[in-house]
């Protein structure tokens, strides 16, 4: 039962997400989805951070203008202010964490980052570690994945597809 319920989303003890039981038809995910928009509106932050439910689990989508300047994969300090106020929710939960670096495909090349992998990593790898040595989310539930510019959400063919392919994913995993 208890590697069942890892599996299809519950924890050892087989209750659903969250670890508690939903009361009064209250789903975990739903609450942490509010949380997480409340975050987002009370910051004005709609046109920058996205967030939505699927098959995985709930993904917190940050584009790059928020936590990075074009080509660079050190966080800018806005972007730590609004990474602390995520991670008070992301510690509530008991879910491992991905963290998902993703880049356009305008190729790059520098002394730092020789191509889009390394700079997809590189972000993933910074927005992560701040999360986890900064705001002291465990270390054990978290795991970084660079997609470079192989994993677009829109197309590359104008600046403002470009922007939207260029993001961090947060994903709280089911």
């Amino acid at each position: 039962m208890s590697a069942v319920g890892n599996i299809f989303g519950g924890d050892k003890s087989g209750l659903p997400l969250g670890g508690e039981t939903p009361v009064n038809g209250s789903n975990p995910m739903t609450t942490l989805v509010q949380e997480v928009e409340t975050l987002i509106t009370t910051n004005g932050m709609e046109n920058s951070i996205k967030v939505f439910e699927n098959e995985r689990g709930l993904t917190v989508r940050i584009l790059d203008n928020i936590l990075f300047a074009v080509g660079k994969a050190d966080l800018s300090e806005y972007s730590k202010l609004i990474l602390q106020k995520l991670a008070v929710i992301l510690k509530k939960i008991p879910n491992d964490i991905r963290i998902e670096g993703h880049t356009d495909n305008v190729p790059i090349s520098t002394s730092i980052f020789p191509s889009n992998w390394h700079l997809s990593v590189a972000r993933a790898t910074n927005t992560a570690y701040f999360l986890m040595v900064n705001e002291g989310l465990p270390p054990d539930r978290v795991s970084v994945v660079g997609y470079a510019e192989y994993n677009p959400v829109d197309l590359n063919e104008n600046p403002a597809g470009r922007a939207n392919n260029r993001r961090v994913d947060i994903v709280i995993l089911k």
